[in-house]
């Protein structure tokens, strides 16, 4: 049984309906168990919890501390292509947005590495857009070797591969995997995805799975907040995740919550995601999922991301770029994936972490 078995199971569930006649009783239900259900965290993501999103928090960073202790892992992107054949009507790389683009070359993905490892930062994910036929398997193995020198844990966020291309670049030294699902929503994907590979639901929805299969030791997921109904992604999100967690137990599972930034020739958001909402969430998934990690990129502002550090959170970009090369040309250009917002160096993001009272993490694992 894969996941697309699991979500085709809720095609018919009436989301609204439900969570419309959620009642004190079942939220303060979910609060008081140990281990919930699927049922129980609908509660947790309705509106009806709203109220008691204070004792969700406190429980939240609780578990947490049980789990995690006191730590934020310290991670970065490098953008090494922006080449896409996608129309994905969201983002800034795709196929219609006419702009210059780049694909590294090997020595530029290494200056780029060189650049980004000397502000201290340990554990890297590889980004591209999605052409296969400009960032090729050998062109990617080879970046991955190259990127290796450099990083104690190496992720990728690429296209969707099968799980034979998985594995080569696993044992070329990539260890992690992110694949976001966007929206779990059918129809809204496809109102979003108009042309390219990025079309096919299935293929992307299980591609976590083809890179647990491949030896991944942690695979990453979520959606992006801004498409489709906030409270349907959020709990397909989280399911996703326990899924995985169950299938495959020897795999770290993690998830973020991007919300959609502004990017050139992009659509605005759909559903607003407010900074209410994102706390209550959050707290949601770290009371139904005690033991994933949670990834706030910089595509938050500062003063948010600071209170998140005591709310569940377990991993922080810093010092970003979202352009290819961009660590090298000190300056966020036009062609950016998306415009960031925490713009602060990772030596500020380490201050802040340190001034919360936890311990900033620049590695973590390293491969044998």
């Amino acid at each position: 049984m894969s996941f697309l078995n699991l979500i085709e199971e809720f095609e018919d569930f009436d989301f609204e309906g439900h969570l419309n006649t959620v009642t004190d009783r079942d939220v303060q239900r979910a609060l008081s168990k140990e281990r919930l259900n699927h049922k129980d965290f609908l509660a947790l993501l309705s509106d009806r919890a709203e109220p008691y999103l204070e004792t969700m928090a406190s429980k939240a960073r609780k578990i947490t501390l049980q789990h995690f202790g006191r730590t934020i892992g310290l991670y970065a992107p490098i953008y090494i292509s922006d080449y896409c054949s996608n129309h994905c009507i969201y983002c800034g790389f795709n196929s219609t947005n006419s702009f210059r683009r780049r694909k590294l070359t090997i020595d530029e993905v290494e200056t780029e590495a060189r650049l980004l490892a000397e502000t201290g930062i340990r554990h890297v994910i590889l980004l591209t857009g999605e052409a296969p036929a400009k960032t090729p398997l050998p062109y990617l193995e080879e970046s991955v070797r190259v990127m290796r020198k450099y990083f104690s844990s190496l992720s990728l966020e690429i296209f969707p591969m099968d799980e034979a291309d998985y594995t080569v670049l696993n044992r070329a030294g990539a260890d992690s995997l992110t694949v976001y699902q966007e929206t779990y929503d059918r129809e809204v994907y496809e109102s979003v995805h108009l042309a390219g590979k990025k079309r096919d639901y299935g293929w992307r929805l299980l591609a976590p799975e083809r890179g647990a299969r491949a030896g991944f030791r942690s695979v990453n997921i979520g959606a992006l907040f801004g498409l489709g109904k906030i409270h349907k992604e959020a709990f397909f999100s989280g399911l996703h995740a326990r899924f995985l967690e169950h299938r495959y137990p020897d795999v770290e599972v993690g998830i973020s919550i991007p919300r959609m930034r502004k990017a050139e020739g992009a659509i605005d958001p759909r559903n607003i995601l407010d900074d209410l909402r994102f706390v209550q969430f959050m707290a949601a998934y770290r009371l139904f999922l005690p033991k994933v990690g949670i990834s706030i990129s910089t595509r938050e502002a500062p003063e948010f991301r600071d209170r998140l550090v005591h709310l569940g959170i377990t991993r922080l970009s810093a010092g970003c770029k979202t352009d290819v090369g961009g660590y090298a040309n000190s300056t966020e250009t036009d062609t950016a994936q998306f415009q960031i917002s925490d713009e602060r160096s990772v030596d500020q993001v380490v201050a802040m972490i340190r001034n919360n009272g936890y311990q900033p993490v620049f590695k973590d694992w390293d491969r044998i």
